[in-house]
């Protein structure tokens, strides 16, 4: 929506739990471009009628829906228009007997033009909504829904640079629609300039050149960054000569955007003064399945260990979470555009979860924060920030609370044991996790143990 100054209104009774979202757009324009950059999006239909109170009242709100705008829709009713009607339900499966059935029920719309299963010119669809539970699946269907289909989203982009068949990938590959998502909170527009300064085995740069942006990367790892690590899929045991994230991008038809990929220690800036960035996008290492690692620096050379014409393998010494994410941060804060976006990760055990403990900068404004758990004690959270200022004073102004200074993977694997005890205990606890999010999502512990959404009993409890 930043993207293409889209504006949309949406109802403040709105289920997020629900998969259909009912909102206001200008036209069909602005949905089409909005589907343009979704990738959790299926499609966006124009509703013309809908109806939580059963097939009659739907009917009559449908053809009530056409006889007022029977003027503006009279185009999509032509003759020289081929049509289809697509009936989906949701929780509850139609056989095709049943879809045609509820097809006939519709014999009122005034389509003139002949069926066309393939290629239609107006596309219709009939959608039942029949509750999130298919445990409990009601007597009639929860809401009605008919419109006119405009666009699909791309979810299609994500099969297309699926990892399963990706030329080169590494232990921590990001997965593809994570990947697509950071470079749409990025804003990455065709011809921006974005940089991972972690790249590994540029699963992001991938996702930023889909649109159209040139990318750039660094890691401190050369076997990495050169192809030659130990392959990752379970029956490799030597990887091709030609792996690599150059080959990534021409796999993907994005050759001509990629920059280069260096060898570099982040914690040690490369990079000339005047470099400006559109776009930042990286998952920095926390230290669990991949090191977290910096160039050791020495004050002084020992002679009886090099001489001046030794080849020098620089030691390596830990990357403090803390240090990571400040240079990180103040990096961003010098060589972002004004405007431009750093979108990383940032891990976190779920006991923080009510502390604020984020990283903050004062040139940067935090714009979103989203959670992904990955176990009981464990998520990672995905941040968003806009730079908003270019003050010079301000640009080592970086804030991060003290409970994260600590050395994250300590925490993971020793701290973490002490709190959640044995093993039993442990499993406890993610019962106790689960509860809570059935319980959010409005589920009822059933005498048989299993939760399930809730329904009425006789004594209307």
């Amino acid at each position: 929506m930043r993207i293409w100054n889209i504006h949309m209104n949406t109802s403040a009774k709105h289920n997020p739990e629900q998969p259909f979202w009912v909102v206001e757009m200008a036209d069909d324009d602005a949905a089409r471009k909005l589907a343009s950059r979704s990738m959790s999006l299926r499609c966006i239909f124009e509703l013309w009628a809908h109806s939580n109170q059963g097939l009659t009242n739907f009917h009559n709100t449908l053809r009530e829906h056409i006889e007022t705008h029977r003027k503006s829709l009279a185009s999509h009713f032509d003759a020289s228009k081929s049509f289809k009607i697509t009936v989906e339900t949701y929780n509850k499966h139609f056989s095709q007997k049943e879809k045609v059935a509820k097809i006939e029920t519709m014999q009122y719309l005034p389509v003139e033009g002949p069926v066309n299963l393939k290629t239609p010119d107006v596309h219709y669809w009939y959608i039942e909504f029949w509750g999130l539970d298919p445990m409990n699946v009601p007597e009639q269907p929860h809401n009605i829904l008919f419109g006119r289909w405009i666009a699909d989203g791309k979810r299609d982009m994500i099969n297309e640079i699926s990892l399963k068949h990706r030329k080169f990938i590494g232990n921590t590959s990001m997965d593809p629609q994570l990947s697509l998502l950071m470079a749409n909170q990025a804003l990455v527009q065709r011809g921006d300039l974005v940089l991972d300064p972690f790249a590994g085995s540029g699963s992001l740069l991938v996702a930023a050149a889909k649109f159209g942006a040139y990318v750039l990367g660094a890691d401190i790892d050369y076997m990495i960054v050169h192809g030659i690590s130990k392959p990752t899929r379970v029956n490799q045991k030597v990887r091709e000569k030609d792996e690599s994230i150059y080959a990534n991008l021409q796999q993907y038809g994005c050759g001509g955007l990629f920059v280069d990929v260096l060898i570099a220690d982040f914690s040690r800036s490369i990079w000339a003064g005047n470099m400006v960035f559109d776009s930042i996008i990286t998952d920095p290492p926390y230290g669990i399945r991949e090191a977290t690692e910096r160039i050791e620096f020495k004050t002084q050379r020992k002679t009886t260990v090099m001489t001046e014409d030794a080849v020098h393998y620089p030691s390596t010494s830990p990357y403090q979470l803390c240090q990571m994410y400040k240079d990180l941060l103040q990096f961003s804060a010098r060589y972002l555009k004004l405007g431009g976006r750093l979108v990383c990760w940032f891990p976190m055990l779920r006991k923080d979860l009510d502390s604020d403990v984020v990283p903050r900068h004062k040139c940067l404004q935090l714009v979103a924060n989203s959670e992904q758990p990955l176990s009981g004690y464990s998520s990672r959270r995905l941040l968003t920030y806009e730079k908003v200022s270019d003050n010079e004073a301000d640009l080592d102004a970086f804030e991060m609370p003290d409970t994260v200074v600590e050395n994250f993977r300590e925490r993971y694997f020793t701290q973490l044991a002490e709190d959640n005890g044995t093993r039993k205990e442990r499993r406890l606890a993610l019962r106790e996790v689960g509860r809570k999010e059935a319980e959010k999502r409005g589920k009822l512990q059933q005498p048989d143990g299993k939760w399930r959404y809730g329904r009425e009993t006789s004594d209307g409890n």
